[in-house]
């Protein structure tokens, strides 16, 4: 996998900043998704299955793993900001350092999970990350994500990438995976989102 050094220093930019912002961030989160956000990750724990195997990319607080975990699958706990790990280690939770970007995800695995974690991803990198998520999760794993609703790039303290939704559903296809599903919201500060499941073929 090809990766720029321009785009390996906004992704580093933008891991610094949550560096400095994890306990602020930690704050304002809800610790217990909302009823749209259980929705969405009750279905992906159905395809799943029971006692299945799920990586978390870009776990943050953790607290979608927790609710996850409470509906019988395994999560595997990754971010590529330290801090966001000392603080789930703080509440007993075990995640490990992983950068999406640079990093093999392993697998393969029942589901993939990334809420609010590829609108930081460059996008010359979103084919190549899509490809690698796909690449980790079993025939008929299901992988559910989060993305930005706008047109092109933000480069401040956070690089953040916006995609129209036909796009960044495009990209999912081009990557071999079949969209089941998607919901437009607005979230905080009336920032626009689409979740979207998607599954890889059996």
């Amino acid at each position: 996998m090809t990766v720029l050094p321009e785009d390996l220093a906004k992704s580093r930019k933008t891991i610094n900043a949550y560096e400095d912002y994890a306990e602020r961030y930690d704050a304002l989160v809800r610790h217990v998704p909302n009823q749209r956000e259980q929705k969405w990750l009750k279905r992906l724990v159905a395809i799943a299955g029971k006692g299945g195997r799920i990586l978390e990319v870009g776990s943050g607080p953790g607290y979608d793993a927790d609710f996850v975990e409470g509906l019988g699958v395994q999560v595997r706990r990754t971010d590529a900001t330290k801090r966001f790990l000392e603080l789930q280690a703080a509440r007993g939770k075990h995640g490990e350092f992983l950068d999406l970007i640079t990093d093999d995800l392993g697998g393969p695995y029942d589901a993939v999970l990334a809420l609010c974690v590829l609108i930081h991803v460059p996008r010359e990198q979103t084919d190549q990350v899509l490809a690698k998520i796909v690449g980790s999760l079993r025939p008929g794993g299901a992988f559910l994500v989060s993305m930005r609703i706008g047109d092109g790039e933000k480069s401040g303290e956070y690089h953040t990438v916006y995609w129209r939704r036909d796009d960044f559903a495009a990209r999912l296809e081009s990557a071999g995976l079949v969209l089941v599903g998607d919901e437009f919201n607005v979230g905080r500060d009336r920032e626009e989102w689409t979740t979207f499941l998607a599954v890889r073929p059996s």
